[in-house]
């Protein structure tokens, strides 16, 4: 579909992209890319098909935000989706199902039953991740910002990688329900809870890593977040009391956003919602933020005048009967490029939705 015949009023086309919207990448500022992978989840699986339901899911979705009126003509497109990568997260889950099975079975991650398939596993998340970090590298390259739909959580290291060899210093706003700071969890080198782990230990350019709603993590990974003078915490239950002692919830988004650099990653594991936002997402945590808090974290981050140089929304995971998951993450990958997009405070773009 071209741009001149395509009507933001009329029904949502079913076209292969996010939101139906008629955009190439090579005319579009945001690019999406997308990385149907969960290769190493813990728990449950299945979000290495969140990327086709929420495509899915997002031609439902109406076109007018009032937190960025019209910034989605500027161009948001979707770029090619590397099936390959899912076939090969598909083979190797059989194998990091049963290493898991394995370890919770007693098992050690010595044992020779398990250490080729580890092996296996780690050459596997490494060619995904080269293949994650090539395609950011030629998007940003040619002046597009860029946003990644998982997948697991692991699946935008290759991204965040790509930013950091071309920015000197940026934070990361990360909202979640765990901190994913272990080291090889479960033997995996590149886990799902070893993304920011990963991320610190690769990534120098990551000054500072804001983590927003975690809830549910080990004494390892407290250890670490309270030693690291990267690492700021606004841990759930203390979002809570602070509501419980009076403090508005804006008063808390300020204080986040403040404790971020002038450039910006904002990583959004859908768990870092309520889980009757996303009911099947692979391990919820009671507790959360809700969809609108999240959205007014977004907006206090717009208005602060700081640049969302990139972003990812990881963890969505559909399921057939029930299209909760996928319509909550369509809406938020919403929000994510409007925020993006968005001129903020000073935003005067035309919006005819």
């Amino acid at each position: 579909m071209e741009q001149k015949t395509f009507d933001p009023d009329g029904v949502g086309v079913a076209n292969g992209a996010y939101f139906g919207l008629p955009f190439e990448p090579d005319d579009a500022e945001l690019v999406l890319v997308s990385v149907p992978w969960d290769v190493t989840v813990s728990y449950g699986a299945g979000t290495v098909y969140a990327p086709d339901a929420i495509i899915e899911a997002s031609t439902q979705l109406d076109f007018h935000d009032p937190l960025a009126p019209g910034a989605w003509r500027r161009g948001i497109a979707t770029a090619d989706v590397d099936y390959s990568l899912q076939e090969l997260s598909q083979r190797l889950r059989t194998d990091a199902a049963r290493v898991i099975e394995h370890l919770e079975n007693g098992g050690t991650l010595n044992d020779d039953y398990v250490v080729r398939k580890i092996r296996r596993v780690n050459e596997g998340c490494t060619t995904m991740n080269a293949n994650v970090e090539a395609q950011a590298a030629h998007w940003l390259d040619a002046g597009k910002r860029v946003g990644l739909i998982g997948g697991d959580h692991s699946t935008p290291y290759g991204l965040i990688r790509a930013l950091g060899a071309r920015h000197a210093a940026f934070g990361i706003l990360h909202v979640d329900a765990h901190r994913d700071l272990r080291e090889a969890y479960e033997g995996f080198e590149f886990s799902h809870a070893s993304i920011m782990y990963n991320v610190l230990r690769d990534v120098p350019q990551v000054t500072r890593l804001v983590q927003v709603g975690v809830r549910d993590f080990s004494e390892q990974e407290a250890a670490l977040a309270e030693i690291s003078e990267r690492i700021v915490s606004f841990e759930d239950f203390a979002l809570a009391e602070a509501a419980f002692c009076g403090e508005t919830w804006d008063a808390q988004c300020c204080r986040i956003v403040e404790t971020l650099p002038e450039e910006v990653y904002v990583s959004f594991d859908i768990d870092g919602l309520s889980f009757e936002n996303c009911p099947h997402t692979g391990t919820p945590v009671s507790g959360g933020l809700g969809f609108n808090q999240a959205v007014w974290l977004l907006r206090t981050l717009m208005r602060s005048g700081r640049r969302i140089i990139g972003f990812d929304l990881v963890e969505v995971c559909p399921a057939p009967e029930d299209r909760l998951d996928a319509i909550t993450g369509a809406r938020m990958l919403w929000k994510l490029c409007g925020a993006t997009l968005s001129r903020g405070a000073h935003d005067s773009a035309d919006d005819s939705r």
